[in-house]
């Protein structure tokens, strides 16, 4: 995520900011130059652009404090491109749920930044029912006792239980499943990484080379899941995938491999923002603990220039976290075999967005 700053006086503002603290002025973010702006409101719900003199509205979700995206005063929806994707939201009466609703959101408003950086395409089922995206948010209300909501994605839906947005919930899910790392980002871009699958390499010249590096997806997938949960994960997991489940099945093993590129990717474009350099000050100092991160990654093409920024970066955070006696930022080792499986993913990615 890139470091923004309030138009109207140059202060540091977050992403989901709708105020700036140092000037005041109301804040919205416009995704179609993926600018947060300042505004100045006038009548009927408009609120204009000072530096550009064009006219906003806010999306219908900024009432429920879920949403600062902006939509040209010219189009007539009521709801910006990344609430145009949901379907089903939580039942808001319960003040639980429009909680966790409010941080899925924030969650979810952060891949749809990420998927418009990369230009890949993103249309809601709405206006494409055959190979557009949506969103459900459920709560496992009204199931019988024992039964829940699944997290997943089938078909262009990507179905997320809302009790991933408790911290307490998604810890205890992190632990019966022995995971290291879960979060709500983390879900979505696991499961949009599948929705990707469908879009990008189903069908298209890429699909040889999925084979060679994920595997054939064509073997039964509900096979390798009851042969996963029976027997584990191979014993030696890590020395080709990123994670225990990305072993379960090709598609799972991609899906993975995605939501670790655009952690990657993200991450870097944020010490790309604050001007990081890794120096170790240590007398043999190796090429591989130092780095600047010069680039930024979303717009980078050569992906060798991407994995030298990561690695010592990524060393750092996790040492900075053992400092404050936190976990690791990024508790993963990346094997030669899964780097390569990350950089037929950039390539898929870049592929896609230079033909546009």
């Amino acid at each position: 995520m890139q470091l923004f700053n309030c138009d109207h006086c140059g202060h540091p503002v977050y992403f989901d900011n709708v105020r700036c603290d140092n000037c005041g002025h109301s804040l919205g973010f416009d995704p179609e130059r993926m600018l947060m702006l300042s505004l100045v409101a006038e009548e009927g719900g408009k609120w204009r652009s000072p530096a550009s003199g064009k006219l906003f509205k806010y999306c219908a979700n900024q009432t429920h404090d879920v949403c600062n995206w902006l939509i040209p005063m010219e189009k007539d929806s009521q709801y910006c491109m990344a609430c145009e994707l949901n379907r089903v939201i939580p039942n808001l009466t319960n003040p639980i749920y429009a909680d966790r609703w409010r941080k899925i959101e924030q969650a979810k408003h952060r891949l749809v930044y990420a998927l418009l950086k990369w230009g890949l395409p993103i249309t809601g089922k709405f206006k494409d029912t055959d190979s557009g995206l949506i969103f459900d948010f459920k709560a496992d209300d009204h199931l019988p006792e024992g039964e829940r909501i699944l997290t997943g994605h089938a078909m262009g839906v990507i179905t997320l239980n809302i009790a991933e947005a408790d911290d307490v919930e998604r810890e205890m899910a992190k632990k019966q499943m022995d995971e290291v790392y879960r979060t709500v980002l983390g879900h979505f871009r696991h499961e949009v990484g599948h929705y990707y699958w469908e879009q990008l390499v189903l069908d298209s010249p890429w699909i040889d080379g999925f084979h060679l590096l994920f595997g054939d997806e064509r073997q039964s997938y509900q096979a390798c899941l009851d042969y996963y949960y029976r027997n584990g994960p191979q014993k030696d997991w890590g020395n080709s995938f990123i994670s225990p489940y990305a072993t379960m099945h090709p598609w799972e093993d991609w899906a993975e491999t995605w939501a670790h590129y655009m952690h990657i990717v993200d991450t870097l474009e944020t010490a790309y923002s604050f001007g990081l350099q890794v120096q170790p000050r240590r007398k043999k100092q190796g090429d591989w603990l130092s780095t600047h991160v010069e680039e930024n990654a979303y717009t980078c093409k050569d992906f060798q220039t991407i994995i030298s920024m990561w690695m010592p970066l990524s060393i750092a955070m996790n040492s900075m976290n053992r400092s404050m006696g936190a976990r690791d930022l990024y508790p993963f080792v990346l094997s030669a075999p899964v780097v390569e499986k990350l950089s037929f993913i950039h390539r898929v990615i870049h592929g896609v967005k230079d033909l546009q």
